[in-house]
């Protein structure tokens, strides 16, 4: 995912900031949770909330922000209790259909889908505090009142607390792709995972995936292919004009660097 250049915060006045980034900075491996029975999909990276992004998580995490809980990690700052229910219309004041962006990095591709779609909610989730920071302050210059953001591993909010048929759409855009072998498995898009959202979404609702990793693009369009309750939007990988995804820096890199980008759109079909 792509970051936003600032000063680093360097002072102790934002307490609740530095509890997060500790939290995030915390001893936290795959290897680590799987004694559990679970898998990683994601490596929380390290790094400091610029003073725009420190200054948000501050200020506005009362009104934007959700703490996803999780039995095997201290995610709960600021404080939510384990068994937190996830009340979407007290968090976006209103009941409308909602777009659930995994692994929302920085947030200005979440921003601009938020703004151009005022009458759909997006909610961000990702473990990166300086993005969900970023994200939130531009959620707040901009005006945006459909837009907030969950924190912590997204598999335990699709597993306890998002209700069979009531996504309208789930972004996955440029998840992590566990390059090495023994690795795949942490990969998001996995049978199990794609059933778990397919059954959030409503009849009729997207899934869309992008990649900018050829060998991950291809196990993508396998795996959601040979699921029974999704139908791909087109004839193998969807052409980048008819995907209407907003360019994001992650994707400049990619394209810079000579990678092909997939995009691949699936909706759910009825029984």
């Amino acid at each position: 995912m792509d970051k936003v250049h600032g000063d680093p915060v360097m002072t102790d006045a934002i307490t609740q900031t530095q509890q997060l980034q500790q939290a995030e900075q915390a001893p936290h491996t795959p290897e680590r949770h799987a004694r559990h029975g679970l898998i990683r999909t994601f490596h929380p990276r390290r790094g400091r909330a610029s003073t725009t992004q420190a200054d948000a998580l501050t200020r506005l995490w009362p009104v934007y922000g959700y703490t996803i809980p999780d039995p095997h990690h201290d995610y709960h700052t600021p404080e939510v209790a384990p068994d937190a229910a996830f009340d979407r219309a007290a968090l976006f004041g209103r009941g409308a259909p909602l777009v659930l962006e995994i692994g929302c990095g920085m947030g200005e591709a979440t921003a601009e889908m938020a703004a151009a779609d005022p009458d759909r909610d997006y909610l961000g989730a990702d473990v990166h505090t300086p993005g969900l920071g970023n994200l939130i302050a531009l959620a707040e210059a901009r005006g945006l009142t459909n837009v907030r953001v969950a924190r912590g591993d997204v598999l335990f909010l699709l597993r306890d607390s998002i209700a069979p048929g009531s996504l309208a759409a789930v972004h996955v855009f440029f998840p992590d792709p566990w390059p090495k072998a023994k690795h795949r498995k942490r990969r998001i898009i996995q049978p199990d995972t794609v059933a778990l959202i397919r059954d959030r979404l409503e009849v009729g609702g997207v899934l869309h995936c992008a990649t900018d990793w050829a060998e991950y693009a291809e196990q993508m369009l396998e795996v959601l292919q040979a699921d029974p309750g999704l139908r791909n939007r087109h004839a193998g990988y969807a052409p980048r004009e008819a995907v209407g995804r907003p360019l994001t820096g992650y994707e400049r890199r990619g394209l810079r660097d000579g990678r092909p980008i997939a995009d691949l759109v699936f909706e759910k079909i009825g029984s």
